[in-house]
């Protein structure tokens, strides 16, 4: 009678138990209709990337419909004051038809706009908006690198976004950014999305970034689903192209190899060197671009990313020919860090400095590069792979395990943090460089255990 009564109460005062009156979810995946990623006359997809000096050169591109074709974009230095704009400058842009009407990924025509914002004044809080002078952006604002070498600054790296990217990516580059809201620039190690050409994934990548795509530059390279046959006599001939949105979409630096011009390429942010590789094709051209580019490398600290790792997390998945080809390059040239994607788990390692097999190393020994897979998507593979016999030492892993990374460069040290998407910290190292250009290794303990793992992850497979 007693249980009655309360429940009774309950229910008149609106309380029932979540307990009570909750049913289980059966999930169901959005469905997005074609018009829902179609361009207008109003600017979309706007996207910062840094050029090759990021402490004066800024670029931004975005898209509309084609019937906008004379775009502009105004910038100034940002005060507290609403009329900043007051000693502003407007560049014009450079517009490209991008016609993909023949692409059933796509089938759409658009107009992508760029502008280079040059001449920019180091260490600077920026303003802009793009449009055509009727149809405007919002302001966005981004602050451009110091050139104070050793000044404190911090950059995020996310594996494989690529499926269930508007579902599920959306809050881990949310949570992202609301852990590092002052990073500088954002790393996108390959597979942004899953089916090369398809407009729609693109959208969604766009949506679940929103704003923070138009303040944080992103340094994207392509992964494996970067590239599609674009119709059935490519996929005949067993070939790949490159997204059609891609080249489009993204303005970044021209420093590359002939031919592989912003897939492969690098900036220079302070003192770091940020190294770009496309891991799907032209390795050997790669590497003797890589070597150049290494050995005249004025930097204290060097971070390489590419999509395929050269040690893998998952089983079945090694890269032997790549890992043979540029690892030695990397070992040359001290490389500190690679940020790898494509296993969709999480694997963190390290090679010894001149070695091939790490033995009896401590934690706080010197190292060479240390190497990372992570992935921040909704796909999941299982951990595996053996570092040990391929010359590396696998320090901690994770399976099932939305991650993003913070990465911070002050002076000698370079800090190293995984979160969660929920934000919890997972992982974390530092790396202490030495006069003599060596690192030393320091493991930042955090809960969880060298080898602590979720569970059930989700069976798919490329």
């Amino acid at each position: 009678m007693k249980k009655s009564f309360f429940l009774i109460l309950w229910s008149a005062l609106g309380l029932t138990s979540l307990a009570l009156a909750q049913t289980p979810i059966t999930y169901q995946s959005p469905k997005f209709r074609e018009a829902w990623s179609q361009p207008s006359i109003y600017p979309d997809r706007i996207v910062l990337n840094f050029g090759a000096d990021p402490s004066t050169q800024v670029q931004v591109t975005w898209r509309t419909n084609t019937e906008i074709t004379n775009t502009k974009a105004q910038i100034a230095p940002a005060t507290a004051a609403p009329k900043f704009w007051k000693n502003g400058q407007e560049f014009v842009a450079k517009t490209e038809l991008m016609d993909a009407t023949l692409i059933p990924d796509a089938a759409l025509k658009a107009n992508y706009h760029s502008v280079s914002f040059t001449g920019l004044m180091p260490d600077q809080i920026y303003a802009y908006r793009v449009g055509d002078g009727e149809h405007w952006s919002e302001w966005f604002q981004f602050r451009t690198a110091s050139q104070k070498a050793d000044e404190k600054f911090s950059f995020l790296y996310v594996g494989d976004a690529q499926n269930y990217v508007l579902e599920l990516w959306s809050r881990l580059i949310r949570e992202g950014f609301r852990k590092a809201p002052e990073a500088r620039f954002f790393i996108h190690a390959g597979d942004l999305i899953n089916t090369a050409h398809k407009d729609q994934e693109w959208h969604e990548w766009f949506t679940a970034g929103g704003f923070i795509h138009s303040m944080i530059p992103s340094f994207p390279v392509p992964g494996n689903h970067e590239y599609r046959a674009i119709n059935q006599e490519e996929a005949a001939r067993k070939e790949r192209s490159l997204s059609v949105q891609w080249k489009p979409q993204f303005t970044l630096p021209l420093n590359g190899p002939e031919g592989l011009e912003e897939t492969v390429y690098y900036m220079d942010y302070q003192d770091v060197r940020v190294i770009g590789l496309d891991s799907n094709r032209d390795h050997e051209v790669q590497a003797q671009w890589l070597e150049k580019v290494l050995s005249t490398n004025p930097k204290k600290w060097t971070v390489v990313t590419y999509h395929h790792p050269l040690f893998s997390a998952s089983n079945g998945r090694d890269n032997e020919e790549l890992r043979k080809l540029w690892k030695p390059i990397f070992d040359k040239y001290r490389v500190d860090i690679a940020l790898q994607g494509h296993d969709h788990a999480y694997a963190r390692g390290r090679v010894a400095p001149g070695e091939n097999v790490l033995d009896g190393l401590n934690l706080k020994d010197v190292t060479g590069t240390v190497y990372v897979v992570s992935v921040s998507g909704g796909k999941m593979y299982d951990v595996g792979d053996d570092w040990t016999s391929k010359g590396g030492q696998r320090d901690r892993i994770a399976e099932n395990t939305q991650l993003f990374q913070v990465i911070t460069v002050e002076g000698n040290r370079m800090k190293f943090e995984s979160f969660t998407a929920i934000g919890e910290l997972y992982d974390a190292f530092e790396l202490v460089k030495g006069e003599n250009g060596l690192n030393q290794f320091i493991e930042l303990r955090v809960n969880g255990g060298p080898e602590f793992t979720h569970s059930n992850t989700i069976p798919y497979k490329d």
